[in-house]
C-alpha cells in the first residue's frame, strides 16, 4: 500500500473519529440522551465522573485529537508520518484509559466510546505502517 493510500485511509478513518466525537459533543452539550443499542449503556457513561477531564467533555477531546491527527496528514515527509503516528499512539493510549474506566470503573460500555477506540486503533497501526515503510529506502514522501 503507497503511502497516498494509507493517508488516504487515515483521513477517512480520523473523519470518521471526528464524526462520532462531534455527535457526542452535541449530545453532551444538548442535554440528550445518546442513541444507543441495548447491549450496551452509553448514558450510563456519558454522565459519569470519567465523561469530563479537567471540566472538559473527553468528547471535546476527541474531536480535537481527530482534527489534529486530520491537520497532520497535511505535513509532509518523516515529519508528517511522525506527527500522525504519535498523535495516533496519545489518542490510542487516551482511548484505552477510557475503556479502562468503562469496563472496571463505571461498569457499563458505550457503542460509541468503543467505536471511537476501534477507529484510533486501526489509525494507529496504519501509521505505524507508514512510518515503518518510510523508513526503507525507497519510500515516496
Amino acid at each position: 500500500m503507497t503511502d497516498q493510500r494509507l493517508r488516504g485511509a487515515i483521513a477517512v478513518l480520523a473523519l470518521a473519529g471526528l464524526a462520532v466525537a462531534a455527535y457526542l459533543t452535541w449530545v453532551h452539550y444538548a442535554d440528550v440522551k445518546p442513541i444507543c443499542t441495548g447491549i450496551s449503556d452509553c448514558e450510563r457513561v456519558q454522565t459519569s465522573s470519567y465523561a469530563k477531564l479537567a471540566g472538559v467533555p473527553v468528547a471535546v477531546i476527541g474531536l480535537g485529537g481527530y482534527a489534529a491527527i486530520l491537520g497532520s496528514l497535511l505535513l509532509r515527509g518523516e515529519l508528517g508520518r511522525v506527527a500522525v503516528a504519535f498523535l495516533a499512539f496519545v489518542g490510542l493510549g487516551f482511548s484505552g484509559y477510557l475503556t479502562w474506566a468503562e469496563l472496571f470503573q463505571i461498569e457499563a460500555i458505550c457503542q460509541w466510546c468503543v467505536a471511537s477506540a476501534l477507529v484510533m486503533t486501526v489509525i494507529a497501526g496504519l501509521a505505524t505502517a507508514r512510518v515503518v515503510r518510510g523508513a526503507g529506502p525507497a519510500s515516496p514522501a
